[in-house]
């Protein structure tokens, strides 16, 4: 997912570019935005986390880009590929490097696992089934 700041930032085409770039292949994409309500549910597992309110209002402040990507062992390729949490600590020439801000505005989210691929995946896309 490209996250609200790098798509006000006007950075959607690179990051895509950039990901394509990687042997990333595009198979579904999306533009929404994600109510508060959605962003809530979409980062549930950090509910109890002090960021989790700051975290949700960045996620609804403007629209996002849902992605499914496809490459061998794609959720740890994209993972690595994408750099570190925070944009400071991440390898030069990363994602997050490159478009990053801050910890929650880093410019992509990616999933941390196969499992949490296909329900975050499901979350924008109605069906995986072609996937």
């Amino acid at each position: 997912m490209i996250k609200p700041g790098a798509v006000a930032n006007g950075h959607i085409g690179a990051i895509m570019a950039k990901i394509a770039e990687g042997g990333f292949k595009f198979k579904a994409i999306r533009m929404s935005r994600l109510s508060k309500e959605q962003a809530e549910a979409f980062y549930a597992v950090h509910k109890d986390r002090p960021f989790f309110g700051s975290l949700v209002a960045s996620m609804s402040s403007g629209p996002i880009v849902a992605a499914v990507l496809e490459k061998e062992n794609a959720v740890m390729a994209y993972r690595d590929f994408i750099g570190a949490t925070n944009p400071a600590d991440a390898r030069e020439g990363s994602i997050r490097k490159l478009y990053g801000t801050s910890i929650e505005a880093n410019a992509v989210h990616g999933s941390d696992s196969d499992e949490n691929a296909l329900i975050e995946a499901s979350f924008f896309f109605n069906t995986m089934d072609q996937f």
